[in-house]
């Protein structure tokens, strides 16, 4: 899952703010839950991928600061 569940809580702001007459308030988690998608996205961290070693396949946590080797 990595770092998107942020974005499920932020879903689940605003909503509430939607939901309880705070329109400005859903509009800025919104626009933050944009801000997060992207840098989730650009970053690359918490991102699973599988890597083959040996004869299996084996998930594994990459980062930002992964090479490409």
């Amino acid at each position: 899952m990595g770092n998107k569940w942020i974005l499920d809580v932020l879903a689940d702001l605003q909503n509430f703010a939607a939901q309880n007459d705070l329109p400005e308030l859903a509009v800025c988690l919104g626009e933050t839950a944009a801000v997060a998608d992207r840098e989730i996205k650009s970053s690359g961290v918490g991102v699973r991928s599988f890597v083959r070693f040996g004869d299996g396949m084996d998930a594994r946590r990459l980062s930002s600061e992964a090479g490409a080797s």
